[in-house]
């Protein structure tokens, strides 16, 4: 790929900011235009800094950042056309709403009856026609975040960066904003750079997630890819909730292998990334992919015994005790038989080897 043919581009980027500890390392990454795209990580994981640099706030120690296959490490932030969301809002609290989104137009000497109609446009797109001459005081943290997200869309820019803009929200208005959020990405088509250390808040907004720690991306692809194909114990771990099992690679065959838990049971997988027989392994496995008490059988079958169940609504959060990990999660789905499940109860687990994927240990 060419630096023309992604709109965003950081070529071989690192940083540091002592002159000796590299936060990002060697950071190769594309993005198309009009791609919503989510950098999820850890605190420390390098995440937010990709984001400043971006937004040119801090310069890369090595490397080069490109915008439409232009150098932009040399231009200052406010001559990259770049909006940026916060998640403190930053907006002026002395001016109003109208006031806020005309700001960015004025300093760009926009005519004024330009302004106007860009103005009405972007309180329009985030519904909030009605509060023009209201002060950021007078609206709700939700209200405050629309208008932070219309004054960054406002002059239209080629890019727009948002620094975990819903974390100061509660969780009911975090996941309606999520939702707005992702509406109208779709609906004006902009590039978005999005960065947030939550999950769930990655797989329901975005086109594709990098998902990064220590420094450095460890797997980029679409949220059903991440979840359901994570490469790396690591990825495993962080996207959703996950089984592990421990052992070492007894037989490898084709695409699947035989792992041999650190308790003696043999358990078929996917081999993903191990590579010889002897090596040490971890399985991940989705707790919504095994069966409790089940009359279809498996390629993987194993008896278990409950050892907590948790009501949640629409499933049964069951804790049981497998292949010598008395913290494996089952999810049972409420219309199921979870009902009939007792503390203290043996069941029998069963699962596929497909869904069970052997991930390197090193």
């Amino acid at each position: 790929m060419t630096k023309k043919d992604s709109f965003v581009k950081f070529e071989k980027v690192d940083k540091s900011y002592d002159g000796e500890i590299l936060v990002v390392k060697d950071l190769n990454l594309d993005i198309p235009q009009g791609e919503f795209l989510t950098m999820l990580g850890p605190s420390g994981s390098g995440k937010t800094t990709c984001l400043m640099m971006l937004a040119g706030f801090e310069t890369p120690t090595n490397g080069e950042i490109y915008l439409d296959g232009e150098p932009i490490s040399n231009i200052p932030p406010n001559k990259r056309g770049i909006g940026m969301v916060f998640q403190n809002y930053a907006l002026f609290p002395h001016m109003t709403v109208q006031e806020n989104l005309k700001f960015p137009l004025e300093v760009r000497k926009i005519p004024t009856d330009e302004i106007e109609k860009k103005v009405a446009n972007a309180l329009a797109m985030v519904e909030l026609q009605d509060f023009g001459t209201r002060m950021p005081l007078q609206l709700s943290g939700g209200q405050q975040q629309r208008v932070a997200l219309a004054r960054a869309l406002v002059f239209e820019p080629r890019l727009v960066l948002m620094d975990e803009p819903l974390g100061a929200l509660d969780k009911n208005l975090r996941e309606q904003m999520q939702y707005e959020i992702k509406h109208i990405h779709e609906n004006i088509g902009i590039t978005v750079v999005y960065v947030t250390h939550d999950q769930s808040e990655a797989l329901t907004m975005s086109n594709r997630i990098a998902v990064f720690n220590d420094g450095k991306i460890q797997q980029i692809s679409s949220p059903d890819v991440l979840y359901e194909k994570p490469n790396s114990s690591f990825v495993a771990q962080f996207i959703g909730e996950n089984n592990q099992l421990k052992g070492k690679v007894k037989s490898i065959s084709g695409e699947n292998c035989i792992i041999t838990s650190d308790s003696g049971e043999d358990i078929s997988a996917l081999k993903v990334n191990i590579d010889n027989v002897g090596d040490n392994s971890l399985i991940s496995l989705r707790p919504e992919r095994v069966a409790i008490n089940s009359s279809e059988k498996f390629e993987n079958n194993f008896d278990a015994k409950v050892k907590e169940l948790i009501y949640l609504g629409d499933h049964i959060r069951s804790r049981v005790e497998v292949c010598g990990n008395d913290q494996f999660i089952v999810k049972i789905p409420n219309s199921y038989m979870g009902a009939n499940l007792k503390e203290g109860m043996s069941v029998k687990l069963s699962w596929k080897t497909s869904d069970s994927r052997a991930l390197d240990l090193k």
